[in-house]
């Protein structure tokens, strides 16, 4: 402890002291003296937007703005609430369901949290009846861009249209020299239909960037529980410059393309008496991509836009539960993070009209708490490739580390440490693919096109700190962060490649109560740059907040190389 850089590296990866005084809440022994009795009333209390909290319900609001606020907002319909339940009057309590019935309610994005609480019933020592409590966020939100002078977008949602779930979005495009001028974006969205966490997207868009439609049924498996879960995706653009399934940007090429995608899947329960359960799953997905030619596509690589039939099947091995903490992605409030495994084998067959190719993949992937301590560690690797006629083509292969360390907690200030180790290698891929930086943004701000490769080795540090102020009512961060990274050629080694880093500061603004994006400001230094990036970067922009990977299977799709 007399050093500061060895005080630092014990406090990161040794330690288990939560400095803080708030502990991490162990779901599974949080009812476990209701654990087997039977579930009586389930009652459902719906908190105001603004003033109280899950962890203090007393609490009222102050300030007449957020007075008003309450009062226009469309709570929650309760039987619309009701259908999020996957416990029932009569079931036997089960700690963990319970706890992943809570961790339902929180993914979606109209709710700030939620939390049960079971009471003993007063007739009957067998029975418990449970409380649920949940409060939304202010469901409306703006949110808008401009990239100088050129070009400008502004949208509107609403993620709780009439307080039934449903979720609207309206967004204007606009661009001074190209055509159409000005466009048009909008999506509607309804989740969880008759209970079944069957959920419907629409999409339409005509814009400069894009023009056509879209349109997804999808049944996920969310719970660890679920036998089935199954989907279909269909899209139609005249003019879009992404591949759906790549989100790259093609620069000059104006694709033209239908695709229709069918998945299936089925969960095998394994090791039943155990908690938390694994699951063996057994799933299959059909592609249809349909390109119509056009003289923008690039002349040296007409295959990568070829019409394709696609036929993919998977087995996953696969655990996963969540913890409550706090303070990782959020300000504050309750985050699920998950723990467990992701192991998966793909294979398939690819019938393009250049000809016929097999697929496969190995992917593994694993998270946990550093033993048992408040780190948190994730880890990946996988290897993919296409084969035609006993060679190999358009391969990759890839692993990766991230660490989030414990909360640790001085004066006003609580503080995390992230750390990401990212490595990507192409094996005998096309010309026109290439891996960049800004992608991922693995260096922010870095938005460089003279840089690419078909090798990437990436690493980022970053520290945050959590303020307890706020600023009218936005939760504040600030961070600090050091990205670095090197791109090489596929048969040149890597480290003797260029080097690139990017270093600076900021902070983020963001109100839970809202559905607004985080503020973000940020001041980079970049000390070795290309042509295209200057020395200094400065940004204000909205950011979507981070995930965290969930172990979930789905649908079986090629690794993506980006």
């Amino acid at each position: 402890s007399r050093k500061p850089i060895t005080k630092l590296l014990y406090d990161l990866l040794i330690s288990d002291r939560l400095t803080t005084g708030e502990k991490r809440e162990d779901n599974q022994t949080e009812f476990a003296w209701a654990e087997g009795k039977i579930i009586g009333r389930i009652d459902i209390h719906r908190l105001d937007v603004f003033g109280p909290a899950i962890q203090d319900t007393s609490k009222r609001s102050l300030s007449l703005l957020e007075k008003a606020g309450n009062r226009i907002h469309t709570r929650s319909d309760l039987n619309n609430l009701r259908k999020n339940l996957v416990v029932e009057t009569g079931d036997i309590l089960q700690s963990a369901e319970l706890y992943d019935n809570e961790r339902i309610f929180r993914t979606l994005p109209r709710i700030r949290d939620a939390r049960f609480i079971a009471v003993p019933d007063s007739a009957d020592p067998n029975v418990v009846n449970l409380l649920l409590i949940t409060q939304d966020r202010f469901s409306i939100g703006v949110s808008g861009m401009a990239n100088g002078t050129e070009s400008a977008s502004a949208e509107i949602y609403n993620r709780n249209l009439f307080g039934v779930g449903h979720e609207l979005t309206l967004r204007m495009v606009g661009h001074l020299n190209k055509k159409p001028y000005v466009g048009f974006e909008s999506f509607y969205n309804i989740n969880n239909i008759n209970g079944n966490f069957l959920s419907i997207t629409a999409g339409y868009a005509s814009t400069y960037r894009k023009e056509g439609i879209f349109l997804r049924m999808e049944k996920p498996l969310i719970r660890v529980s679920d036998q089935w879960g199954y989907g279909i995706t269909g899209q139609s653009y005249s003019r879009t410059y992404e591949l759906p399934d790549l989100h790259r940007h093609f620069y000059g090429a104006k694709l033209k393309y239908s695709q229709l995608n069918l998945w299936g899947a089925r969960n095998v329960q394994v090791y039943r008496n155990q908690i938390p359960h694994s699951q063996v799953t057994f799933s299959t997905q059909y592609m249809l991509r349909d390109f119509k030619k056009s003289s923008d596509i690039p002349f040296d690589s007409p295959q990568f836009f070829s019409s394709t039939r696609q036929y993919l099947f998977g087995i996953t091995w696969s655990q996963r539960h969540f913890i409550r903490d706090h303070l990782v992605y959020g300000y504050g409030i309750t985050e699920d993070i998950p723990k467990g495994f992701k192991n998966e084998i793909v294979w398939g067959i690819d019938d393009n009209e250049y000809g016929f190719r097999y697929y496969s993949h190995l992917y593994l992937s694993s998270g946990n708490l550093i033993l048992e301590k408040p780190g948190y560690m994730f880890m990946y690797g996988g290897i993919s490739s296409f084969f035609r006629d006993n060679e190999q083509h358009q391969g990759m292969f890839e692993f990766g580390l991230n660490y989030i360390s414990g909360l640790h907690a001085k004066k006003e200030v609580r503080t995390r440490y992230f750390f990401r180790l990212d490595y990507k290698a192409g094996l005998n891929r096309m010309d026109i693919e290439h891996l960049l930086f800004y992608k991922n943004n693995l260096i922010r701000g870095f938005s460089s096109d003279d840089v690419y490769g078909k090798k990437r080795l990436n690493l980022s540090l970053e520290s945050v700190y959590f303020q307890k102020r706020d600023f009218y009512r936005f939760n504040i961060a600030f961070f600090t962060f050091i990205d670095a990274g090197v791109l090489g050629r596929e048969k040149k080694p890597i480290f003797r490649e260029d080097y690139y880093a990017g270093i600076g500061a900021g902070f983020r603004l963001h109100n839970e109560s809202l559905v607004l994006k985080t503020i973000l400001i940020r001041l980079a230094v970049y000390p070795y740059h290309p042509k295209d990036v200057g020395l200094l970067g400065f940004l204000v922009i909205e950011q979507p907040r981070q995930s965290f990977y969930s172990f979930q299977p789905g649908a079986p799709s090629p690794r993506i190389y980006e």
